[in-house]
């Protein structure tokens, strides 16, 4: 290449450059570029949305239905070939089944009922048979109504969401009776000939489980290449099931269980939250207070992301339930997903021996609220098991929770022993403590903790002797504070003046809204939680008076004690009926105890026991002794050294 060569490409270069600048537009009239092709983009998504809101419209009659027999009824509106052409050119391949009649199948045995649409081939209802609202009518987890159920995903560049499709039974029968045997009812969705996506449901008798398969034939064509998962959504309003809307509410929530791993939940108090699940999961609970929807992969999904809002108070649902799945697709020719279904009971017989696979922990009782660490422990290996003992042999659940009151309070009898004596051996020695606060004064009150100390010791009493019997028995305590609410067995089980042990028992019931009462309170007044109150106060008073030493020491406990019962008056007001039963129980079997075993203490001789210990020379604990040894040892060898 010569020079002048050279020359003549740098100036063609110089040329373009200046060309480019000179017609670079401005700032301005690029912002103004940039706007336009924002507004057509978004002119052009409206129109897209039209025709598809357009033509679903067309496809489904004033309930979401297109009855083709109407179509026949009506030539002049609805006989229109360029319209139902356009349905189908909106749908592809998928056009003929965006066109049908929505029709219903039940699927049943002894314990639940599922209707299934051919409308998405879904769930329209679940019954359980055994069981019924609070009010007696019939008990649906779910409606037709209110619910959505099925996949998104995209087919020759167009959006297929087979909610909205029309699925055809396969050899199903209108109403199919699994009590004797296991049945199947198989629905499929048309893409053609030969192509299909095909849902399958099996139901076996006296089980709670059924299970849902998702097979994808012919789909590899369809579906759009490079496509590594579907989209599965699945929305619920969850219906109020129970006597009293905002305890049920506080404890309706979605749970889920990772891959191999926990299982994790939303906060269920809170008025709305969500989360995205990153990692696979195992299966997705929709739970409420004693009934759940748990949908559970053989194998698992991909991610997920879950999220729940609260409806208006004492409405007709509690919350909204979304979960928006992703489902691995290999994009074969013939794949299947396969899961299960449970609707059923929150009872913890049942749900620890719900599997799919025998070596795999679903671990569905952590939907139970038992309470964590030591309080489910107890909850689990000690009270389940009691009360499903006692069950056994009585139907009566007011008398199962007495008798259950009783056995708890007779283990728990040598502790409360032991509390007590040393109370009373904490108040022989108030008249000393006395003496000691009025010899030395209160400004040098860590020479009065030391004398005070020196005379327990020298008296052989531990001043913590009366709580640590106590705070063994709070565990358990609080174990059936999380107990009664959660177990399904109390619902709907009356006793004396309560319909049902599982929600709160009303003498007294008002509509008005008394501002901060019914807030706080509630619009009732429960006769057990009264009860539970007053045995406190009794159960306080008692206490007291055997606890003067220890009140000496803590003179604000008192008050404390008092201020309890009072707050528990608020707070039990609107819980279990069997909770509060079960404390009022608890309270009085205390107070028995109290009366008897103060009839077999003597305080002059507890007194005269304590004078004898402060005679005695004193042992040495092993911790000193081995102190004292180590150093004589150190000693000895430090004069060997010398």
């Amino acid at each position: 290449m010569d020079r002048n060569q050279i020359i003549g490409i740098v100036l063609i270069a110089v040329i373009l450059i200046a060309y480019s600048i000179y017609t670079k537009p401005t700032q301005e009239e690029a912002e103004k570029a940039r706007q336009e092709r924002i507004s057509r983009d978004s002119l052009q998504r409206v129109q897209d949305e039209l025709d598809r809101q357009n033509a679903a419209q067309f496809a489904n009659t004033e309930n979401g239905i297109l009855n083709q027999e109407t179509i026949r009824e009506n030539d002049s509106t609805l006989l229109d070939t360029a319209r139902i052409n356009q349905i189908k050119e909106t749908y592809g391949s998928f056009g003929e089944s965006a066109v049908g009649e929505q029709e219903f199948y039940t699927l049943e045995n002894d314990l639940i009922k599922m209707i299934i649409s051919t409308k998405g081939g879904r769930p329209y209802s679940v019954e359980m048979k055994n069981h019924q609202r609070y009010d007696s009518t019939t008990l649906l987890l779910f409606d037709g109504d209110a619910t959505v159920f099925g996949m998104n995903f995209f087919a020759e560049n167009r959006k297929i969401s087979t909610n909205d499709l029309f699925f055809k039974a396969i050899e199903t029968q209108v109403k199919t009776d699994a009590t004797g045997s296991e049945k199947k009812a198989v629905f499929r969705l048309y893409a053609g000939e030969y192509k299909y996506i095909e849902y399958t449901y099996k139901i076996k008798p006296g089980s709670y489980l059924i299970d849902f398969d998702i097979r994808f034939f012919g789909m590899d064509k369809l579906i759009s290449l490079g496509t590594n998962y579907i989209d599965f959504n699945w929305y619920v309003n969850a219906p109020s099931l129970e006597k009293g809307w905002s305890w049920e509410n506080q404890n309706t929530g979605i749970y889920w269980k990772y891959f191999q791993d926990e299982v994790d939940w939303l906060t269920e108090t809170s008025d709305a939250d969500d989360e995205v699940l990153t990692t696979k999961v195992k299966w997705i609970a929709f739970k409420q207070q004693f009934f759940s929807s748990v949908l559970i992969a053989k194998t698992a999904m991909l991610n997920a992301k879950v999220e729940h809002e609260n409806f208006e108070e004492n409405s007709k649902y509690l919350k909204k339930f979304n979960a928006n799945i992703s489902l691995p697709f290999d994009g074969t020719s013939d794949e299947k997903i396969e899961f299960s279904y449970y609707f059923g009971p929150n009872q913890y017989s049942i749900l620890n021996n719900i599997h799919i696979d025998e070596n795999d922990d679903l671990n569905l009782t952590k939907m139970i609220p038992l309470g964590w660490g030591i309080f489910g422990w107890i909850n689990r290996f000690a009270i389940i098991p009691l009360f499903n003992f006692l069950g056994g042999f009585m139907s009566n659940y007011g008398l199962i929770i007495l008798v259950m009151t009783v056995l708890i309070k007779l283990i728990l009898f040598p502790f409360t022993y032991k509390s007590y004596a040393s109370s009373a051996k904490m108040r022989v020695l108030k008249p000393q403590i006395d003496a000691i606060n009025e010899k030395i004064p209160k400004d040098k009150s860590m020479e009065r903790q030391q004398a005070t100390m020196a005379l327990y010791k020298k008296a052989g009493v531990n001043p913590m002797g009366g709580c640590l019997p106590m705070l063994f028995q709070m565990p358990i305590l609080i174990a059936m504070y999380r107990f009664f609410p959660a177990s399904i067995e109390l619902r709907q089980q009356p006793f004396l003046w309560a319909t049902d042990l599982s929600s709160y028992d009303a003498i007294v019931t008002w509509t008005t809204h008394i501002p901060l009462i019914s807030d706080f309170y509630g619009n009732h007044v429960s006769l057990f939680t009264l009860l539970m109150a007053v045995s406190m106060i009794f159960s306080t008073k008692l206490n007291s008076s055997q606890m003067q030493g220890a009140n000496a020491q803590m003179p604000g406990m008192k008050t404390m004690m008092y201020m309890m019962p009072v707050m528990m008056l608020f707070w039990f007001n609107k819980y279990s009926a069997g909770l509060s039963y079960y404390y009022f129980l608890s309270n009085l079997i205390t107070v028995g105890q109290t009366i008897i075993i103060r009839r077999f203490v003597d305080d002059d001789a507890v007194l005269k026991k304590l004078n004898e210990n402060k005679k005695k020379p004193k042992k040495k604990s092993k911790f000193q002794s081995r102190l004292e040894d180590m150093a004589k040892q150190r000693g000895y060898q430090d004069k060997k050294k010398k």
